[in-house]
Protein backbone atom coordinates (compact mmCIF):
# COMPACT_ATOMS: atom_id res chain seq x y z
CA UNK A 1 0.00 0.00 0.00
CA UNK A 2 1.23 3.51 -0.82
CA UNK A 3 0.74 5.74 2.24
CA UNK A 4 1.22 9.50 2.21
CA UNK A 5 2.07 10.83 5.68
CA UNK A 6 1.07 14.47 5.32
CA UNK A 7 -1.74 16.84 6.23
CA UNK A 8 -0.64 19.26 3.50
CA UNK A 9 -3.25 19.84 0.81
CA UNK A 10 -0.60 21.55 -1.36
CA UNK A 11 1.61 18.43 -1.26
CA UNK A 12 -1.29 16.12 -2.07
CA UNK A 13 -2.39 18.41 -4.92
CA UNK A 14 1.16 18.30 -6.34
CA UNK A 15 1.18 14.48 -6.28
CA UNK A 16 -2.30 14.31 -7.79
CA UNK A 17 -1.33 16.78 -10.53
CA UNK A 18 1.16 14.27 -11.91
CA UNK A 19 -1.15 11.28 -11.57
CA UNK A 20 -0.06 9.91 -8.20
CA UNK A 21 -2.91 9.07 -5.86
CA UNK A 22 -1.89 7.60 -2.48
CA UNK A 23 -4.07 4.74 -1.28
CA UNK A 24 -4.05 6.09 2.26
CA UNK A 25 -3.35 9.53 3.73
CA UNK A 26 -2.24 9.76 7.35
CA UNK A 27 -1.84 12.91 9.41
CA UNK A 28 1.05 12.51 11.84
CA UNK A 29 1.38 14.18 15.20
CA UNK A 30 4.99 14.67 16.29
CA UNK A 31 6.97 17.15 18.35
CA UNK A 32 8.51 19.61 15.87
CA UNK A 33 10.49 21.57 18.46
CA UNK A 34 13.75 22.98 17.10
CA UNK A 35 16.71 21.81 19.18
CA UNK A 36 19.19 24.39 20.43
CA UNK A 37 21.87 25.07 17.76
CA UNK A 38 20.21 22.58 15.37
CA UNK A 39 21.30 23.11 11.77
CA UNK A 40 18.42 23.62 9.29
CA UNK A 41 19.32 20.50 7.25
CA UNK A 42 19.49 18.38 10.42
CA UNK A 43 16.15 19.74 11.61
CA UNK A 44 14.20 19.17 8.39
CA UNK A 45 15.73 15.69 7.99
CA UNK A 46 14.83 14.71 11.55
CA UNK A 47 11.24 15.95 11.31
CA UNK A 48 10.53 14.19 7.97
CA UNK A 49 11.94 10.95 9.40
CA UNK A 50 9.90 11.26 12.62
CA UNK A 51 6.72 11.84 10.59
CA UNK A 52 7.41 8.64 8.65
CA UNK A 53 8.23 6.62 11.77
CA UNK A 54 4.93 7.81 13.30
CA UNK A 55 2.93 5.86 10.68
CA UNK A 56 1.77 2.28 11.33
CA UNK A 57 3.20 0.12 8.57
CA UNK A 58 2.71 -3.41 7.24
CA UNK A 59 5.10 -5.49 5.18
CA UNK A 60 5.18 -4.18 1.64
CA UNK A 61 3.97 -0.67 2.50
CA UNK A 62 5.63 2.30 0.84
CA UNK A 63 5.35 5.43 3.02
CA UNK A 64 6.17 8.96 1.87
CA UNK A 65 6.59 11.86 4.29
CA UNK A 66 8.11 15.31 3.93
CA UNK A 67 8.89 18.45 5.86
CA UNK A 68 9.57 21.93 4.50
CA UNK A 69 11.26 24.85 6.21
CA UNK A 70 12.73 28.22 5.33
CA UNK A 71 16.26 29.00 6.36
CA UNK A 72 17.72 32.48 6.58
CA UNK A 73 21.34 31.70 7.30
CA UNK A 74 21.16 29.20 10.16
CA UNK A 75 17.83 30.54 11.40
CA UNK A 76 14.94 28.13 10.85
CA UNK A 77 11.51 29.51 9.97
CA UNK A 78 8.67 27.02 10.31
CA UNK A 79 4.95 27.86 10.13
CA UNK A 80 4.18 31.13 11.93
CA UNK A 81 1.81 30.77 14.85
CA UNK A 82 0.22 34.22 14.61
CA UNK A 83 0.23 37.40 12.47
CA UNK A 84 2.99 38.98 14.57
CA UNK A 85 5.34 36.07 13.92
CA UNK A 86 4.39 36.06 10.22
CA UNK A 87 5.31 39.78 10.11
CA UNK A 88 8.67 39.04 11.79
CA UNK A 89 9.37 36.38 9.16
CA UNK A 90 8.51 38.77 6.30
CA UNK A 91 10.68 41.48 7.89
CA UNK A 92 13.59 39.04 8.14
CA UNK A 93 13.31 37.86 4.51
CA UNK A 94 12.48 41.22 2.93
CA UNK A 95 15.26 42.23 0.53
CA UNK A 96 17.29 39.10 1.31
CA UNK A 97 18.02 35.64 -0.02
CA UNK A 98 16.80 32.58 1.81
CA UNK A 99 16.52 28.86 1.19
CA UNK A 100 13.50 26.60 1.09
CA UNK A 101 14.49 23.11 2.24
CA UNK A 102 12.33 20.03 1.94
CA UNK A 103 13.33 16.65 3.26
CA UNK A 104 11.53 13.78 1.58
CA UNK A 105 11.55 10.45 3.41
CA UNK A 106 10.40 7.14 1.96
CA UNK A 107 10.01 3.91 3.91
CA UNK A 108 10.36 0.80 1.77
CA UNK A 109 11.24 -2.81 2.59
CA UNK A 110 12.21 -2.07 6.17
CA UNK A 111 14.48 0.91 5.45
CA UNK A 112 14.18 4.70 5.39
CA UNK A 113 15.53 6.68 2.44
CA UNK A 114 15.91 10.45 2.60
CA UNK A 115 16.89 13.34 0.43
CA UNK A 116 17.01 17.10 1.14
CA UNK A 117 16.27 19.50 -1.71
CA UNK A 118 17.20 23.19 -1.46
CA UNK A 119 15.85 26.09 -3.49
CA UNK A 120 17.29 29.60 -3.17
CA UNK A 121 15.03 32.64 -3.44
CA UNK A 122 15.42 36.36 -3.06
CA UNK A 123 12.47 38.26 -1.71
CA UNK A 124 12.13 41.81 -2.97
CA UNK A 125 12.19 44.57 -0.39
CA UNK A 126 8.58 44.69 0.77
CA UNK A 127 6.86 47.94 1.67
CA UNK A 128 4.86 48.24 4.88
CA UNK A 129 1.69 48.27 2.78
CA UNK A 130 2.66 45.07 0.93
CA UNK A 131 3.34 43.29 4.21
CA UNK A 132 0.08 44.47 5.78
CA UNK A 133 -1.93 43.53 2.70
CA UNK A 134 -0.39 40.06 2.67
CA UNK A 135 -0.90 39.50 6.39
CA UNK A 136 -4.57 40.54 6.12
CA UNK A 137 -5.09 37.89 3.43
CA UNK A 138 -4.31 35.19 6.04
CA UNK A 139 -2.50 33.29 3.29
CA UNK A 140 0.52 33.03 5.61
CA UNK A 141 -1.31 30.53 7.83
CA UNK A 142 0.04 27.00 7.68
CA UNK A 143 2.92 27.94 5.36
CA UNK A 144 6.61 27.50 6.13
CA UNK A 145 8.11 30.97 6.46
CA UNK A 146 4.64 32.49 6.28
CA UNK A 147 4.20 32.70 2.51
CA UNK A 148 2.81 30.74 -0.42
CA UNK A 149 4.65 31.44 -3.68
CA UNK A 150 1.71 30.01 -5.63
CA UNK A 151 -0.59 32.67 -4.20
CA UNK A 152 -0.54 36.39 -3.44
CA UNK A 153 3.19 36.31 -2.67
CA UNK A 154 4.03 35.22 -6.24
CA UNK A 155 5.37 38.66 -7.16
CA UNK A 156 7.61 38.90 -4.06
CA UNK A 157 10.41 36.89 -5.67
CA UNK A 158 12.54 38.34 -8.50
CA UNK A 159 15.04 35.48 -8.13
CA UNK A 160 14.43 31.74 -7.77
CA UNK A 161 17.08 29.07 -8.29
CA UNK A 162 16.04 25.43 -8.01
CA UNK A 163 12.84 23.43 -7.81
CA UNK A 164 9.62 25.47 -7.92
CA UNK A 165 7.56 22.55 -6.57
CA UNK A 166 9.97 22.38 -3.62
CA UNK A 167 8.81 25.89 -2.66
CA UNK A 168 5.18 24.76 -2.88
CA UNK A 169 5.99 21.85 -0.55
CA UNK A 170 7.17 18.77 -2.46
CA UNK A 171 10.02 18.62 -4.99
CA UNK A 172 8.33 16.40 -7.57
CA UNK A 173 11.31 15.43 -9.73
CA UNK A 174 13.29 14.18 -6.74
CA UNK A 175 10.25 12.60 -5.05
CA UNK A 176 9.29 10.62 -8.15
CA UNK A 177 12.92 9.61 -8.70
CA UNK A 178 13.13 8.24 -5.16
CA UNK A 179 9.75 6.47 -5.33
CA UNK A 180 10.41 4.86 -8.72
CA UNK A 181 13.93 3.89 -7.63
CA UNK A 182 12.36 2.01 -4.71
CA UNK A 183 9.90 0.14 -6.91
CA UNK A 184 6.84 2.39 -7.11
CA UNK A 185 5.06 1.81 -10.42
CA UNK A 186 3.73 4.91 -12.13
CA UNK A 187 0.27 4.36 -13.58
CA UNK A 188 -1.84 6.17 -16.14
CA UNK A 189 -5.00 5.33 -14.22
CA UNK A 190 -6.96 7.81 -12.14
CA UNK A 191 -8.38 6.93 -8.73
CA UNK A 192 -11.89 5.51 -8.46
CA UNK A 193 -14.47 8.25 -8.72
CA UNK A 194 -12.35 10.47 -11.00
CA UNK A 195 -12.71 10.60 -14.75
Amino acid sequence: MFIFASASKARLDLLNSIGIFPEKIVQTNIDETIFRNEHPVDYVTRVALEKNKNVEKADGDLVLSADTIISVGRRILTKPTDPQQARQFLDLMSGRRHKVMTSICVFSKGKYYQKVIKTTLKMKRLSVLEKERYLLSNEWQGKAGGYAIQGRAAYFFPFVSGSYTNIVGLPLTETIGLLVGLGYKLSSQTPKGNS
